[in-house]
């Protein structure tokens, strides 16, 4: 039976009474700090001050404790609720998702894989899939399955690819700035020769924009093309 829907156990008198949620917090706290590979069900119940074999009464094994985890952030991102109009709701789920996985940088490692069935998981699942039935050239189920099959995969490469970004700027002391500088000569020398045009304009005409502003320009034009809206 899943995690979702196996009862809590019944509270009993323990110096650290414990339950779903406040491991749940525990193992997230302990991600954001050591990521998904310094986590374990061990030094879970070392941070709770309880025994190992404690927590097995609430989680089987380590699957269910990232799903646990996983589903109190989609918890958050439900938040982000319904609005009137189809493209709101769209984008204050987009811009929720973005914000946890960088607040919760190990929960990009998990987003796009299989799916994620808990009950917020489910949630925004369901706000996300009614608002884009309503967008516009969305006519049936094979419709919103494309339009929501390429809105999800924006999201996961977009916030998989920042967060990257982050860790290999922690990792190497080398900001994406510093980077560029480094390799500006090499790539001034290769697009002289002439045989990169495009590549060129892009790099001398192309807009320069920061994180936020590329997840913000690149997700309305998804948007844009689901809905069909040309473009000024």
């Amino acid at each position: 039976m899943p995690v979702w829907e196996r009862p809590e156990p019944q509270p009993r008198a323990a110096p650290v009474p414990l339950s779903r949620a406040k491991i749940a917090a525990t193992a997230i706290r302990v991600a954001d700090e050591h990521g998904l590979d310094g986590l374990s069900v061990r030094k879970i119940a070392k941070e709770l001050g309880v025994g190992p074999m404690r927590l097995y009464d609430y989680v089987l094994n380590r699957s269910e404790l990232l799903d646990l985890m996983v589903d109190t952030v989609y918890a958050r991102i439900a938040e982000a609720g319904q609005h009137a109009e189809w493209r709101a709701t769209v984008l204050a789920v987009a811009r929720a998702t973005r914000a946890a996985a960088l607040e919760h940088e190990w929960f990009s490692d998990l987003h796009g894989g299989r799916p994620h069935l808990g009950p917020h998981a489910l949630a925004v699942g369901e706000a996300t899939a009614a608002a884009m039935s309503q967008a516009p050239h969305v006519h049936g189920i094979d419709d919103l399955q494309r339009a929501l099959g390429a809105l999800n995969a924006f999201i996961t490469g977009a916030v998989r690819r920042e967060v990257t970004e982050r860790r290999t700027a922690r990792a190497t002391g080398t900001d994406v700035a510093a980077f560029q500088a480094g390799l500006g000569p090499y790539l001034t020398r290769m697009l002289g020769t002439g045989r990169y045009p495009t590549v060129a304009r892009l790099v001398i005409e192309g807009a320069h924009l920061d994180a936020e502003e590329t997840f913000e320009r690149n997700l309305t034009t998804v948007l844009d093309g689901i809905a069909g809206t040309p473009r000024t």
